[in-house]
């Protein structure tokens, strides 16, 4: 690798790998950038928006967008976090998410995403969607409420568990995660708890049934580690950045 291939996030210089993405060398070099539907694992898709940066006076996509020489990444403006809470706050309001009834609180990336970002309150009126619950399955059970559409599920099931069992339907706000079984419901698909597809949900959409509960409140993942998608390998690197309950990992 060169020694030339460099670029910079808020002043700090990157090295960065032919091939890679901003986000690819950010994470490798330990500077956080808040992401969602992406997971280092898999191929982005930067579907969700929440890791937009400001390069060389543009917005753009940090997981998707190639590294290359020169650029001047804004990761942490004032202007750059604002657009993020946008963006944040109106995943919330698209679906219901009510945080402390989830299951999935304190270990949810969406939730911690939020606090980092400083989004507390949803700012915009809720759309309060009318939204099915699958319990079908003998393991696993689907809150469509809770689905961001980051579209994770999809191609993990499709790329990494040879299954397919998820598909995106629809076009806009109609946009929804179906399951391919002839009666559409997740009882009647391939998928088992220990599919990939399973644990890289950054939300409570995806969870097992009986084990609700079992992690208490203040030993939760986003208590006592970096914002990280559970399961996402960017959690093996070091992430200079706060908790969300005002801790430092340093």
């Amino acid at each position: 690798m060169s020694t030339e291939n460099t670029f910079r996030i808020d002043g700090r210089e990157i090295s960065f790998k032919d091939g890679d993405t901003v986000m690819d060398a950010a994470l490798r070099a330990g500077e956080y950038i808040p992401h969602l539907c992406h997971n280092p694992e898999y191929k982005p898709h930067g579907s969700c928006r929440i890791c937009v940066v400001v390069v060389n006076g543009k917005h753009q996509c940090s997981c998707t967008l190639p590294a290359a020489r020169g650029m001047d990444v804004d990761n942490s403006s004032e202007a750059i976090v604002e657009k993020r809470r946008t963006l944040l706050q109106m995943l919330f309001v698209e679906g219901n998410h009510v945080c402390p009834a989830c299951e999935k609180s304190g270990a949810c990336q969406l939730q911690a995403v939020a606090y980092q970002s400083g989004m507390l309150n949803p700012h915009f009126t809720h759309f309060f969607p009318k939204r099915s619950i699958d319990s079908s399955h003998p393991d696993l059970v689907f809150y469509f409420n809770r689905c961001i559409l980051c579209g994770l599920c999809v191609r993990v099931s499709r790329d990494v568990d040879k299954k397919s069992v998820f598909s995106l339907s629809g076009r806009g706000h109609k946009t929804r995660i179906i399951f391919n079984s002839p009666t559409g419901k997740a009882g009647d698909t391939e998928l088992a708890i220990t599919d990939r597809a399973v644990s890289v949900c950054p939300t409570g959409a995806i969870l097992p049934k009986h084990l609700g509960y079992e992690t208490p409140v203040g030993k939760r993942l986003y208590d006592c580690k970096p914002i990280s998608v559970v399961g996402d390998a960017a959690r093996h690197h070091s992430v200079k950045k706060p908790f969300i309950n005002g801790g430092s990992d340093e």
